[in-house]
């Protein structure tokens, strides 16, 4: 079992000074958030890429890459590379290059984006959205696979007999598929045997069972070996040494920035009531105190089948001494808190 973190690098207005901060200053923290992570044992650190001005990277695999140079043990990810609007030859040398850096750490999480600035910035149309999706991950993995590409497609200029370097020192780079949670999303990861990892945010983490189960059906299908399947989730959450403690600190940031998406996508409002209902035993909010958070990722992986959790902190803008704090607990005290009952649970003969 897994257990890691995820950022989004945001910069929102604290929602007690009314100050922001400025992209640099973020940046750095989320720098030295990872080293943090790292120190604690923690598996993974996820960067997300959007192009809008309340979350400061637009490009993860630069700040892995500093990450990378200070870390030691802890795999680096996108979370996700917007891949239908990028290159996958750089998307694919970029994180070649983290790789080096880190000596073998480095993954992406390819995505199609539930963020869509960096479509008109690229010259990019949204009816391809789709199209765009497949076809560039289609030479991503060719990539993964191969040292010397021949590809022609729509979107692209065709390749014809180059090389691709640098090679990564994993042999193959490897490359998640991220997903809201859409059937067909799903079943294409499983088809291709690559791993999984969906955004748990709102609703009940257990409604996710069954597309757990359909990847595990495509892949099985599909010829591949179960035991080499694996699925992740990422969900908002915040760790502190008391449940109160992680209320009063996490819900007004986290309201902000969810007002903020809510009038841009048309959703209702985020409100206290919202946010409760989240953070109860079988919601999407991971919020609490150790064992609290503890016990909500076991349940995640006993009823679901999840075997990487990470936890995205936070989701507005919070003090940095706040977010480093509950990367110390979750890394320090949940983090073996859930190891110890997952290998206890295995080891009496549960299913996986």
């Amino acid at each position: 079992m897994e257990i890691g973190l995820t950022t989004f690098v945001e910069t929102t207005p604290d929602v007690k000074t009314g100050q922001t901060i400025s992209h640099a200053q973020r940046i750095r923290e989320v720098v030295e958030e990872i080293v943090l992570a790292d120190e604690v044992g923690l598996d993974v650190y996820g960067v997300g890429e959007h192009h809008r001005k309340d979350y400061a990277c637009s490009a993860p695999a630069v700040l892995l890459a500093a990450a990378a140079a200070r870390t030691k043990n802890i795999r680096l990810t996108s979370a996700v590379s917007v891949l239908s609007s990028d290159d996958p030859v750089r998307v694919f040398q970029e994180f070649s290059t983290v790789d080096a850096i880190s000596n073998g750490r480095a993954e992406i999480m390819a995505g199609r984006g539930s963020f869509i600035e960096s479509f008109p910035l690229f010259g990019y149309d949204l009816k391809d959205y789709d199209e765009l999706y497949e076809e560039k991950l289609e030479l991503l993995l060719q990539l993964t696979k191969n040292e010397i590409i021949n590809w022609k497609g729509k979107h692209r200029a065709d390749i014809q007999n180059r090389g691709v370097y640098p090679r990564p020192v994993q042999d193959p780079l490897p490359v998640w598929i991220a997903s809201g949670g859409t059937p067909q999303s799903v079943a294409r990861a499983g088809y291709l045997g690559l791993p999984l990892v969906v955004a748990i945010i709102g609703g009940s983490p257990l409604q996710f069972a069954p597309l757990v189960n359909l990847y595990y059906r495509a892949g099985q299908e599909a010829g591949h070996d179960p035991s080499k399947l694996t699925v992740a989730s990422h969900s908002h959450g915040f760790v502190a040494e008391t449940t109160e403690s992680a209320i009063e600190k996490f819900f007004p940031p986290t309201q902000y920035a969810m007002n903020v998406l809510a009038r841009e996508r048309g959703w209702g409002p985020y409100t206290r009531e919202s946010f409760d209902y989240a953070r109860s035993l079988e919601g999407a909010l991971y919020t609490g105190d150790v064992n609290t958070v503890a016990e909500k990722i076991i349940l995640l992986r006993k009823k679901v089948g999840i075997t990487r959790f990470m936890l995205h902190c936070p989701v507005g803008s919070m003090p940095h001494e706040d977010v480093m704090k509950s990367i110390e607990l979750l890394g320090k005290e949940v983090a073996p808190i859930v190891r110890e009952e997952i290998a206890r649970w295995e080891a009496a003969g549960q299913p996986q």
